[in-house]
């Protein structure tokens, strides 16, 4: 099922969305949130004629780094021994159709396409036969990252939590395996990004274990996965969509900060 949250007259709202063809399809509007048993109340408008917000809005999201060896490489980084983690705040997460704002501090801004994951109930030390049991579904990210920023300093919470850094969307996916899912990025229209989630040194299972030795995840809270080799520039103007196979497209437009 792919739940979208979404705005209508003033209103936000859950809802499933019905059908296949982009023009025809609906959502069908959830009676209350959809992270616990919930019914479809039939009330369905379409999907045109609403505005898609961030699927969920996270406590946190915790990112991994240097997950697909590749990008790694790309980078001129080593693989490392455990994973990289780091956060996103709040107030850097935006939905499908949204702008993502050049920062100020920045003259190399640069996409990265994700699987994210996205937690269903609270959890903490999940086993690994446990973890399928804690996640709600999978949606498409963008880690936007000031890389020239990223470089200069040796925390990346400027570098990756900037406003406007972390597009998802543009519905969570509750029916995917993602063990090897294709994942893209164009600009333009242009392929940068291709991948395969199968290609992480760490699986989903792993990041959900490793993170939650650590912290309590709440639902709604996010994780993104690592991404595939192929990052690189986006200027104002452009326009940068993530796509993953069985979820969908998530597309934004750079504008410069105002």
């Amino acid at each position: 099922m792919r739940i979208a949250r979404f705005s209508i007259d003033g209103n936000v709202a859950f809802g499933a969305v019905e059908g296949d063809s982009p023009d025809s399809l609906v959502l069908d509007i959830i009676k209350g949130i959809p992270y616990s048993d919930f019914e479809l109340s039939g009330t369905k408008v379409p999907l045109k004629k609403v505005r898609l917000l961030p699927p969920v809005l996270p406590n946190k999201v915790v990112a991994i780094g240097r997950n697909y060896a590749e990008h790694a490489a790309e980078l001129g980084n080593d693989v490392p021994d455990v994973p990289v983690a780091f956060f996103k705040p709040t107030t850097s997460v935006i939905g499908s159709g949204d702008a993502i704002e050049y920062p100020s501090f920045s003259e190399e801004l640069h996409h990265e396409a994700e699987l994210a994951v996205v937690i269903g109930r609270m959890c903490r030390e999940v086993p690994r036969e446990r973890v399928k049991d804690v996640i709600f579904g999978y949606t498409c990210a963008n880690d936007v990252t000031a890389r020239d920023a990223q470089r200069r300093e040796s925390q990346w919470a400027r570098a990756k939590g900037f406003d406007t850094s972390c597009p998802l969307g543009p519905w969570v996916e509750t029916d995917v395996d993602p063990g090897n899912l294709a994942i893209q990025a164009t600009v333009n229209g242009e392929q940068r990004q291709l991948g395969r989630t199968g290609d992480m040194i760490r699986s989903v299972e792993d990041l959900v274990v490793h993170i939650t030795e650590a912290m309590t995840l709440l639902p709604g809270d996010v994780i993104l996965t690592g991404t595939p080799a192929g990052v690189g520039p986006l200027n104002v103007g452009d326009e940068v969509a993530v796509t993953i196979e069985g979820i969908g497209t998530l597309t934004n437009k750079v504008i410069k900060r105002g």
